[in-house]
C-alpha cells in the first residue's frame, strides 16, 4: 500500500506539523492559482495525481512550471489524464495539483525505511536531494542507525548534517523538524517514508524546510494506518481485470494479494509468503506474469477459485507454472496443491504444452506432491518437484532454465541447394 504526492501526503505531514509546500487541487479557481503564483516568486508547479506508489514523474516530463494562470491551465489540461509507464504497466493520472514554488539553493533528501542489513528502521539523509538517492555518491549521504524504542533524536540529525557539510544556517531548522518524521513512521503503520526534495524557504526571516514531494508505504496488516481516514482506493494504481477478479476473493482466511507484473511474461508463479514473494519477484524479473502472495492457509474453495481465474487469464501464454514458497508454518500444502492441480486439470486444454515446477516445505507437503504427481502424470505434463531441503534460489533458477529452453527458437537457416552438374 503506497501513496505519492502532496494531494494525500499533506494530510499525513500535517499530523506532526511538518511544513509542506502549499497545495491546490484541480478544483482551484483562477484567483486561487493567481494568489499561489504571486506569493511564491511568480511560479507554481503543476503535477499529475497518480493513485498508488508512482514515481519518476519528473524524468517522464510530467512536472511543469507555470508562471501564470494560462500556462497553469494548459498544464492542467495536458496532465489531468496523463499516461505514465511504471515498469511494464501503463498507469493513468486522475487529476492534478498546483504547488507553490519554494526558492532554495539546497535540496534535502530524507527517508525512514526498514533495513535488511540492520534489521531495524534506519534514516537516510543527504543534502543532495531532488535526484534518485541511488545516484548520490556514498560519501555524500549518511545512514543513521538509531534505537527504535527511543526514536530519532535531534543529535542524530545534527551530527549527520555537519558531517555532510550542510550550510550551518539550515541545520537548526532541520534539526527541529526532521525528528517529527519518526512519529509518523512509528505511529501510523508505515514501512517507508520518503521526502524528496525538502527545499529551504524563508518565513519571517527564518529558514523553514518545506516538503515538496512525499512517498509513503504502509503495512496493510497493521491497522494503525486506518486512523488516517484514507480511502483504500488511493493506494491502488490502475487495477487490471485480473486483479479486480482476484480482489473479490479477499476474505479473513488466506491471502489473495496479486499484482500484474508483466502481461507478456512466460512464468506463471503461485507464491506463498511475503519473503518468497519478494525473492521470487526480484529473481524472475520480467519473466514473471504476476507477483502474488497466497499464504495464510487459504481453504480449498478459495484457492481453487484463485487458480481458476489465474489459469483462465494466463495459462495460454505461460511456459512454466511455478509453485514456490518457504517452509510453511500453518498453510496446509496438500489443500493448496490439490486446489491448484484440480484447476489445472480443468484448464489444461488452454495450454497442454506446460511445464510445472514446485518447491515447498511444511505441513502435508508429501501428500501435496503426491497429489500433484498423480494429476500431472495423468495429463502427461512434465514436472519437477523440490522438497523443503532445496534452496529457493535453485528452484527459481530451474524454472528460468526451463522457461529459456521453451522459448521459441528462430527458424534455422535453410541449407543451400546446389545444382548437380554431370561430369
Amino acid at each position: 500500500m503506497q501513496l505519492t504526492g502532496l494531494k494525500y501526503g499533506r494530510r499525513l505531514l500535517d499530523l506532526v506539523e511538518f511544513p509542506v509546500s502549499p497545495v491546490l487541487t484541480e478544483d482551484a479557481s483562477h484567483d486561487e492559482i493567481n494568489a499561489l503564483i504571486a506569493s511564491h516568486g511568480g511560479k507554481c508547479i503543476v503535477k499529475p495525481v497518480f493513485l498508488g506508489g508512482v514515481g519518476k514523474k519528473g524524468k517522464a516530463g510530467l512536472v511543469r512550471v507555470a508562471t501564470n494562470v494560462f500556462d497553469a491551465m494548459v498544464a492542467k489540461r495536458e496532465l489531468f489524464f496523463a499516461a505514465h509507464h511504471q515498469g511494464n504497466r501503463e498507469v493513468q493520472a486522475c487529476g492534478v495539483t498546483f504547488e507553490g514554488y519554494i526558492e532554495s539553493d539546497i535540496e534535502i533528501y530524507v527517508s525512514i525505511t526498514e533495513s535488511s542489513e540492520y534489521r531495524m528502521p534506519v534514516l537516510l539523509l543527504t543534502a543532495k536531494g531532488g535526484i534518485d538517492v541511488e545516484d548520490v555518491p556514498p560519501e555524500e549521504k549518511r545512514t543513521i542507525v538509531f534505537n527504535p524504542v527511543t526514536g530519532v533524536k535531534s543529535f542524530h540529525i545534527n551530527d549527520a548534517l555537519r558531517e555532510l557539510k550542510c550550510p550551518s544556517h539550515y541545520i537548526s531548522s532541520l534539526v527541529q523538524h526532521l525528528p517529527k518524521l519518526w512519529q509518523l513512521y512509528d505511529n501510523y503503520g508505515l514501512t517507508t517514508l520518503e521526502l524528496n526534495p525538502i527545499r529551504m524557504g524563508k518565513v519571517k526571516g527564518r529558514y523553514v524546510p518545506f516538503a515538496c514531494d512525499i512517498k509513503a508505504s504502509f503495512d496493510q496488516d497493521n491497522p494503525a494506518w486506518k486512523r488516517l481516514g484514507y480511502p483504500e482506493e488511493i493506494f491502488s494504481t490502475t487495477i487490471t481485470q485480473f486483479e479486480a477478479e482476484i480482489n473479490v476473493l479477499r476474505t479473513h482466511q488466506g491471502q489473495s494479494d496479486v499484482t500484474e507484473v508483466n502481461p507478456k511474461g512466460t512464468i506463471l508463479p503461485f507464491i506463498f509468503g511475503g519473503g518468497a514473494n519478494s525473492a521470487a519477484t526480484e529473481i524472475l524479473g520480467d519473466r514473471a506474469i504476476i507477483s502474488s502472495d497466497f499464504g495464510g492457509n487459504p481453504p480449498y474453495e478459495k484457492m481453487k477459485a484463485i487458480a481458476d481465474i489465474t489459469f483462465r487469464h494466463w495459462l495460454p501464454q505461460a511456459h512454466v507454472v511455478l509453485l514456490i514458497g518457504g517452509r510453511a508454518n500453518n498453510t496446509n500444502i496438500f489443500t493448496t496443491f490439490r486446489a491448484i492441480f484440480d484447476s489445472l486439470r480443468e484448464h489444461i486444454r488452454l495450454n497442454p504444452d506446460i511445464f510445472v515446477v514446485a518447491g515447498r516445505g511444511g505441513p502435508m507437503v508429501v501428500e501435496g506432491m503426491v497429489c500433484g504427481r498423480d494429476v500431472l502424470d495423468s495429463l502427461r505434463v512434465p514436472y519437477r518437484f523440490f522438497g523443503h531441503d532445496s534452496s529457493m534460489m535453485s528452484v527459481l533458477q530451474h524454472a528460468m532454465e526451463i522457461d529459456s529452453f521453451r522459448e521459441p527458437k528462430p527458424a534455422a537457416m535453410a541449407p543451400k541447394h546446389y545444382k548437380a552438374i554431370a561430369a
